[in-house]
């Protein structure tokens, strides 16, 4: 096989010769799925050169779909499907049938099948971290993407490319997946909407992916939008398609209205929402904190109620979860690169003098099978207890029903530089748990009145450094993201209670 290094060569000039020299013209005035594809993917080349977001560059392809869904609705007089004629970007993991990249593909990954039979146009894949197993984006092959709101910043990962993409409208919609944070930290970094479903809503069935064979915590594939209507889109086109007869692991259930609508919710009236202000572990930045403040505001002024979430064995999850993750990682990604001799990544920073330890990149061999079955088992246990732990706040709540959804930060901080994101257990306890999550936007960072406050009584080292980190000059206008929290299998539910706080918060300004 060739050196790693003659791969990137070479797939460096194919990225460039894919590119239409002939876009000079404006598109016609006409919305047809041929001028939206190749709008988008006017944009999309734009922000590419801007932040790098892009791997694959399929243009000519999307366009000849295109016109082929045009014909045929000019011939019938009917869509093709539920997502006809959407142009939909794609993370760099998704396979595409005889798509010749860095690798090659016999077939479409399930959810590309489903995309696809929907009426949607995959037009360009997105760019990833080596691993897929970082909360930052940089990988040897297509170097590093930055936040299109400031590129000295991340733009989170591991889906950070399709946030970046999404965020400068080079992509109406996109696919991320998330393991531990990885469609909701790029979300929130670079200030769009984004969903966590639960483990098999959504199929993952013939798609790349590390750590393949690990199922305890899964990675999962979601929605990533500008729109917060796109992620019921895409839900419910996804899951009414009957993902369950392509993926043998993906979970039978049709998009519900009934949950949707709020059934066993008060139907959406007088809603109890519980704010976690902090895990115990990390105490947030305070543009996170003023963030959970406007939300609270912006509900009660809507009529719902807020308590405080008291959260429970958070650093122990986020533990677990790492134990079981590393248990062979380092021996997945030594098999993974010895074939081309591509070095493994340990750091995300710009340059040696930022060079930190990172827990991202894993620092031992791995553990026996039976310690594993213990930590798994651990992890059996602990969710079992958050279920008991939520189901006690009916006695707080004045609706008769527990908490209906948990808001909580997506990260202590927003966008970080380059290289110093060290924690990502704000999102991971959800994987854990497997608790669906969906990210909304509510404010950016002002230098004002976000200004560095006097030092707290910190949890351990690693708050104190977090702490440190805090420059309201450099995260200044950064995206402020939060996510509401529901329970297993409850998306409909959770889009719809997103909904109901992106109104307020509209409402409130």
């Amino acid at each position: 096989m060739p050196h790693w290094t003659t791969l990137v060569a070479e797939k460096k000039q194919r990225q460039l010769k894919s590119i239409p020299q002939e876009w000079l013209k404006l598109a016609s005035a006409e919305w047809t799925a041929v001028d939206v594809t190749t709008a988008f993917s006017k944009r999309a080349i734009v922000a590419h050169q801007l932040v790098n977001c892009l791997t694959e560059i399929f243009i000519d392809r999307a366009l000849a779909r295109a016109a082929e869904l045009d014909n045929h609705l000019k011939k019938t007089g009917k869509v093709v499907g539920p997502l006809h004629g959407l142009p939909i970007s794609l993370k760099d993991q998704l396979c595409i049938k005889d798509w010749k990249p860095l690798w090659y593909a016999e077939k479409n990954a399930v959810l590309v099948d489903i995309l696809i039979e929907c009426g949607a146009v995959p037009f360009v894949r997105t760019n990833i971290p080596q691993t897929l197993m970082w909360p930052e984006t940089f990988n040897n092959i297509f170097g590093r993407t930055t936040n299109p709101n400031n590129v000295s910043l991340t733009p989170g990962g591991s889906s950070g490319g399709e946030s970046a993409l999404v965020a400068l409208k080079g992509s109406p919609l996109g696919v991320g997946s998330d393991i531990g944070g990885s469609v909701r930290l790029p979300s929130a970094f670079c200030g769009i909407y984004g969903l966590r479903p639960s483990y098999g809503r959504v199929p993952y069935c013939g798609a790349r992916n590390s750590l393949e064979g690990q199922d305890s915590i899964l990675s999962v594939f979601g929605p990533m939008t500008s729109s917060i209507g796109g992620l019921k889109v895409f839900m419910k086109a996804v899951v009414n398609s009957k993902p369950w007869l392509k993926d043998p692991l993906a979970v039978r259930k049709k998009w519900d209205e009934d949950e949707y609508d709020l059934v066993d919710h008060g139907s959406g009236k007088d809603l109890c929402f519980a704010i976690m202000w902090d895990d115990g572990v990390i105490v947030p930045h305070p543009p996170i904190r003023r963030s959970l403040e406007i939300t609270k505001a912006a509900l009660q002024k809507a009529g719902h109620k807020v308590v405080e979430w008291k959260p429970i064995k958070h650093r122990l999850l986020g533990d677990v979860a790492q134990d079981i993750w590393n248990a062979a990682s380092a021996e997945d990604y030594m098999i993974t690169t010895s074939s081309t001799g591509e070095p493994i990544i340990a750091t995300m920073a710009l340059d040696d003098a930022d060079i930190v330890i990172s827990p991202f990149c894993p620092q031992n061999g791995g553990i026996t099978a039976y310690k594993l079955w213990q930590v798994q088992k651990l992890r059996q246990n602990i969710r079992k207890e958050y279920l008991d732990h939520w189901n006690t706040t009916a006695s707080e709540t004045g609706t008769g029903r527990p908490v209906d959804a948990i808001i909580c930060p997506v990260a202590p901080f927003a966008a970080l530089p380059h290289g110093k994101n060290r924690y990502a257990d704000y999102t991971t306890v959800w994987n854990s748990l497997d608790y669906p999550a969906a990210i909304f936007p509510v404010t950016t960072v002002d230098s004002t009145l976000d200004r560095k406050e006097p030092p707290h009584s910190f949890y351990d080292d690693i708050d104190k450094e977090v702490y440190e980190l805090y420059d309201p000059e450099k995260f200044k206008n950064a995206p402020v993201c939060l996510q509401l929290v529901g329970r297993t299998l409850e998306e409909e539910a959770v889009i719809k209670m997103t909904e109901i706080v992106d109104a307020a918060l509209a409402a409130a300004k």
